[in-house]
């Protein structure tokens, strides 16, 4: 069967692997639809420093059920549509035993660390499927982006009274945007894209600033009473974005950062304790899953407005050649196996 693999830096090809034997305690998933991650585009690039070479790509998976090996519950059955928890934890570290295997210090999530989902099947533990009867296999491929969104959300510890700035409207931004609007928060969309600020108004934001048009401070004291968000999420990764979150957030405020910087950032430290401050990092998901296919179950979700562009997976490898060249206006590429 036919899979896309990260060879090394700024090259993919499609190769043929075996099809996977279902283990013990295992399902064999039957892809249809996987995403391409933002992750993806900067092991093609060399800037994620996780990203280990030669490796199969893919962990934003919507599939079916189509056997299930020993040892697993009556419950779940053949024939599902199903998302999958792509994270592998060691079980032992300190993050592991205090509840915390998101933040696993040996973590190895699949297409980073271990093989990944741009293949036909895969065989997963049955505890790391998620069904949904009433989603399609491309919106399931959706869940998992936005689950590490919505984890940003409650590390923010959002509610309805508080003031959010989200910057960043790539999918993991804009599923912390979700979270926060279904958490009755007051919104701000920050993006110099402005098609990513459009879906983020349908998600339900307050307001939108592109940076490139306003000045970001003055529209943020504009929309926050000049005091500032009281919750930034930093979802870009870059020096500057770090920068403007901790310089703009509200005093006492809280800035959760998801983005990996590329480079080093200089930060004015007096900031974190002139202003008393919570920086608060945020990686992968922890239980939100089932909350996140809730919601898109909900249909509150622009899904045909976020997908940019579905391919073969023949067409892949020249499709993340294109990507990297001119990402301007991407927020989801997905590969269609069931697409000739």
């Amino acid at each position: 069967m036919k899979a896309l693999v990260i060879t090394e830096v700024g090259k993919t090809e499609v190769q043929e692997v075996e099809k996977p034997k279902v283990g013990t305690g295992e399902v064999l998933v039957r892809v249809g639809m996987v995403g391409f991650c933002g992750g993806d585009l900067n092991s093609f690039r060399g800037l994620f420093p996780l990203q280990e070479y030669p490796n199969i790509l893919g962990h934003e998976v919507g599939g079916t059920i189509e056997e299930i090996g020993p040892g697993v519950p009556s419950s779940i059955k053949v024939g599902t549509n199903v998302t999958i928890y792509p994270y592998q934890n060691c079980g032992t570290c300190k993050a592991c035993r205090k509840g915390r295997p998101n933040s696993c210090k040996t973590n190895k999530t699949m297409g980073v660390r271990r093989p990944g989902a741009m293949t036909r099947y895969i065989s997963v533990p049955y505890q790391d499927t998620f069904p949904s009867h009433k989603l399609s296999l491309r919106e399931l491929a959706l869940a998992e982006p936005l689950t590490v969104g919505f984890h940003a959300a409650e590390r923010g510890r959002i509610d309805e009274e508080d003031i959010v700035a989200v910057l960043g409207c790539g999918i993991v931004g804009l599923g912390a945007i979700a979270s926060a609007v279904e958490r009755g928060a007051k919104v701000i969309a920050i993006d110099l894209d402005d098609n990513k600020l459009d879906i983020a108004k349908k998600i339900g934001v307050a307001h939108t600033i592109n940076p490139s048009k306003e000045n970001l401070h003055e529209s943020l004291q504009k929309y926050s009473n000049n005091d500032g968000p009281d919750v930034i999420i930093e979802a870009v990764g870059s020096p500057a974005t770090y920068r403007a979150a901790v310089e703009e957030v509200a005093f006492t405020g809280r800035v959760v950062c998801i983005g990996y910087a590329k480079k080093d950032v200089d930060f004015n430290t007096s900031l974190f304790v002139q202003k008393e401050i919570e920086i608060l990092g945020s990686r992968n998901c922890l239980g939100d899953f089932p909350t996140v296919i809730s919601y898109l179950e909900s249909g509150k979700f622009p899904v045909d407005d976020v997908i940019s562009k579905v391919v073969t997976i023949d067409e892949a490898p020249q499709t993340m050649i294109e990507w990297d060249a001119n990402p301007v206006g991407i927020t989801k590429i997905m590969i269609d196996f069931d697409q000739e």
